[in-house]
């Protein structure tokens, strides 16, 4: 009997896998064992072909050659990676090796960086699938003893492949198109273009919004206060002078309280954490991006093993998993957490509210594995993302949160005054969110407050009334956190009732997985820039959805190619048939680029010209600092103006930003602080850096910032097309 050969997707995957099937021979770019043999991917290590793989006049760019259509899409070795593939395809041509497993990640992208990679090799082994939503040594042994053919998967894999070949197809050709119209490097895509569309729409609307006056009426009745209703329930009065007419005809009268309702009531936790849900949080919270909390959760669930699979659009576990319960909890019980994890363990675990079978497709929600974590060897960031989704989990396996409500009402002049408060009974789910208040966001006229001992009939004394005058607010700019919201539910931006409806039956723009990746593009190509936590769509942003074909940007049309490809991992689609729309759209695009009348201006140009063709130069923002750049792409000059370095300024710790050329180069700290590099550069030797060490620190800063302008092509334009 032959060896059995494992293709995890990275090698500190690949190490605790061969470690529990008890491998331990090194081998070139594998692990060997007696019976198993594993090796890695080091992610991609294929891909789908540039467009001059299939004919040499797409090397250059040119309208003429638009849309590029290839019969068959081609697969081809990734550079930087291909000695990892040549290990890889040689061991599945290896004679002792009779048998593979895919262990790649268990989701959509995992099943194509494996089946691409059989594909070029012209694997022939049989293969069987391991999938797992955890990576402790238990859940690696358990997926062994349940390993499944990779048939059951193929639907998977045909999902993924549509995708790939859908964001090539209407990537690739739009984007040409746009860059070559226009003369600028214009990116767009299937779902990057309708989120940009979402930014800049909210853009449009704050910018036209037009404020008003309103005022509030509010009674002070000493030990709370009461907010004024008029008999068709408005506490909002546009007219001044009615405010000041009901404070003159309210004050001086008896009062009493006209209505009181007293209800006890129940409040449920939320849902266990998704992805998208946590990247909402985690921003809202921390201030981090879609992507760094990605990478933190992959960090925790690949290397610490303390949690579940992150790339998971369910918030609910299956009834399978119920048993386990009790162990994750008694895992988690460290730290802050051990006493209430161990008293939820001991006691009676609340199930209702995370058991759902019939909403979890390929992963359950993020919990925590029963792996115990060593918090000492968690970063700072690290720890904060496990503290959510350990508080979010020990919520969900609590009772509701309880309290009275009390509402009064106090008749006042063809109107009312109104006033609520809440007691809380038991804290339940509460408990774990500290002083946590569910009406922090509330932006009504009438917040909970706490109301004394009251009676219907009480007499009342209105002690005074005060009037405050207030703005209407636009829209709030989106946050990584309000977009993540507004991509996974695009519907509440739709007004037509029809295509609402439409969109709301799909799964919204992109996937868990990869809305961080689509967002960070965003910014990568300056169509968005962040100030603050707000997200601002740039003035390229902002032209670039004026210009593009409208039908890109709708979000109930790429929301709808989203359900395809559920259906297609589903079996309920056929994928040849996707694609051929796909490429029908493809053509459909370019040639209204091609019709357009549109124009595209340059508005970050400066007034200096560029020494290589003379067009002026365009000022743009890198993620390092400034730069000039020619505006014509085929020309590609760049020059530096300013560089974010890693240097921190001495008096308050931020970075440095490095202005000038040559001898005349400065350090300039936005605390003021500013200092020569000669200057820079002795500080560093004198703390011990010698003159090597500042020359290497400067070309690594060089090297960073290379490549990061607007106008050059990217090398690698497939990963832009999402």
């Amino acid at each position: 009997m032959g060896k059995t050969l494992v293709l995890a997707e990275k090698p500190s995957v690949a190490r605790d896998i061969a470690r529990v099937l008890g491998c331990k021979g090194k081998g070139d770019g594998c692990i060997n064992g007696d019976k198993y043999v594993v090796t890695w991917a080091l992610g991609h290590l294929v891909t789908l072909a540039d467009p001059d793989a299939y004919d040499d006049k797409y090397k250059a760019w040119r309208l003429e050659d638009l849309p590029m259509l290839p019969e068959k899409m081609k697969l081809v070795t990734i550079k930087q990676t291909s000695k990892q593939y040549r290990v890889v395809s040689a061991l599945m041509k290896r004679p002792d090796i009779d048998k593979l497993v895919i262990a790649t990640d268990a989701g959509r992208e995992g099943e194509l960086v494996a089946r691409w990679i059989m594909m070029k090799a012209h694997c022939k082994l049989p293969a069987y699938r391991l999938w797992i939503s955890s990576q402790t040594d238990r859940a690696i042994k358990e997926g062994f003893q349940n390993l499944k053919s990779a048939k059951e998967y193929d639907n998977l894999y045909y999902s993924a492949q549509a995708r790939a070949e859908a964001d090539w197809l209407v990537g690739l050709n739009t984007t040409r198109a746009l860059t070559c119209k226009y003369n600028a490097s214009l990116s767009a895509g299937r779902v990057q273009t309708p989120t940009l569309a979402l930014i800049v729409q909210r853009e449009e609307e704050i910018q036209n919004f037009v404020p008003k006056l309103y005022y509030t009426v509010k009674g002070d009745f000493g030990a709370f206060k009461g907010t004024y209703r008029d008999g068709k329930g408005n506490t909002r009065f546009s007219d001044k002078t009615f405010a000041e007419g009901l404070q003159k005809s309210l004050l001086g009268r008896s009062y009493s309280v006209t209505r009181l309702e007293k209800a006890t009531k129940k409040q449920n936790p939320p849902a266990a954490y998704d992805l998208t849900e946590l990247q909402r949080d985690a921003n809202k919270k921390y201030g981090y991006s879609a992507k760094q909390t990605l990478s933190l959760m992959q960090s925790l669930y690949e290397y610490h093993k303390v949690l579940t699979y992150p790339r998971t659009d369910s918030r609910y576990i299956t009834d399978d998993i119920v048993a386990t319960l009790p162990e994750r909890l008694r895992a988690m019980a460290v730290g802050p957490y051990q006493q209430s994890a161990m008293r939820l363990a001991r006691g009676k675990i609340e199930t209702k509210f995370i058991v759902n079978n019939a909403k979890v497709s390929d992963h359950h929600a993020i919990i925590p594995t029963e792996q115990s974590p060593n918090l000492q060897k968690l970063s700072y960031e690290e720890r904060n993302i496990y503290d959510l989704v350990v508080r979010r989990f020990m919520a969900v396996l609590s009772e509701p949160f309880q309290y009275d409500e009390v509402k009064i009402e106090i008749a006042a002049d063809k109107g009312s005054f109104f006033a609520k408060g809440k007691t809380p009974l038991k804290q339940g789910w509460k408990e774990f969110y500290g002083t946590l208040d569910e009406d922090e966001d509330d932006d009504s006229d009438d917040k909970a407050q706490s109301l004394p001992p009251l009676k219907q009939g009480q007499a009342l004394t209105l002690k005074g009334i005060k009037i405050t005058e207030g703005k209407t607010k636009p829209p709030a700019r989106y946050t990584e956190a309000t977009l993540l919201s507004a991509m996974e539910n695009p519907s509440k931006q739709i007004t037509d009732k029809t295509l609402k409806a439409v969109i709301e039956s799909t799964s919204g723009l992109g996937t868990p997985a990869t809305r961080a990746d689509i967002i960070e593009k965003l910014f990568d190509n300056f169509s968005i820039e962040r100030v603050g936590k707000e997200i601002h769509p740039t003035a390229k942003g902002k032209q670039l959805v004026r210009i593009v074909p409208e039908d890109l940007k709708s979000a109930t049309l790429t929301a709808k190619w989203e359900q395809q490809l559920q259906n297609i991992s589903q079996g309920k689609q056929s994928m040849k048939k996707f694609i051929g729309e796909m490429r029908d759209y493809s053509t459909s695009l370019v040639s209204k680029v091609i019709v357009s009348d549109a124009q595209y201006n340059h508005e970050n140009a400066t007034k200096d010209k560029c020494p290589v063709c003379g067009k002026y130069l365009l000022e743009v923002n890198g993620k390092k600092g400034k730069m000039l750049i020619c505006q014509d792409r085929e020309c590609g000059y760049r020059k530096g103006l300013t560089q974010v370095t890693n240097a921190r300024c001495p008096e308050c710790h931020k970075k440095l930003e490095l202005r000038g050329e040559g001898d005349k180069k400065l350090f300039v700290c936005k605390c003021g602080y500013r200092e020569r590099l000669s200057d820079f550069n002795k500080r560093k030797q004198d703390n011990g850096a010698n003159k090597f060490d500042v020359m290497n620190y400067m070309k690594k800063q060089q090297k960073e910032e290379k490549g990061k302008a607007e106008n050059n092509p990217m090398a690698d334009l497939l990963k832009d097309f999402f």
